[in-house]
């Protein structure tokens, strides 16, 4: 199924900081957008790439909560985790997020969720990593296919 919409991803990697900031609208409503967050379920649905599974192993989307999941890809496997510090709903969440393959690479990601007009709603990430060789790394890792393809997942679960 191809993306329902012309929402464009906007991926920013400022030179010398060790920041990805993420940038991408949706034709939903603030509150379906933030509920895909959230929601194991729907989260396995749209995160990362096409061709890759997700299952989750723990998930508690609570301020003081933790996750991790792994993608799956034929025998493949990837897992990531992290804690959430702040959950505020319909707003903001605040994590932590590790690849189990370097723990050492620990980034703290804030999204914040904006109503639009007209139903439409943006989500608008910041991930601090601790160092600009590291964020270099996940960049390289092809990160920028699984945020786009990821929210184009997400665009044709919220039209359902």
């Amino acid at each position: 199924m191809s993306a329902l919409t012309s929402n464009q991803t906007e991926i920013i990697v400022p030179e010398g900081l060790p920041i990805i900031e993420i940038k991408r609208e949706f034709d939903a409503p603030v509150d379906r957008l933030f509920r895909a967050w959230v929601d194991q379920d729907l989260f396995a649905q749209w995160i990362g790439p096409r061709g890759i599974g997700t299952r989750i192993d723990s998930w508690d989307c609570s301020t003081g909560g933790r996750y991790r999941y792994t993608n799956t890809e034929g025998d493949e496997e990837y897992a990531f985790y992290g804690s959430f510090h702040e959950v505020r709903e319909n707003e903001r969440i605040v994590q932590t997020f590790t690849y189990e393959g370097f723990p050492d690479g620990v980034a703290l990601e804030i999204m914040t969720f904006e109503s639009l007009p007209d139903g439409r709603s943006r989500v608008h990430s910041v991930s601090v990593g601790e160092s600009v060789e590291g964020r270099d790394a996940m960049v390289a890792s092809g990160m920028e296919t699984g945020v786009v393809e990821g929210y184009q997942k997400l665009d044709e679960l919220l039209a359902r």
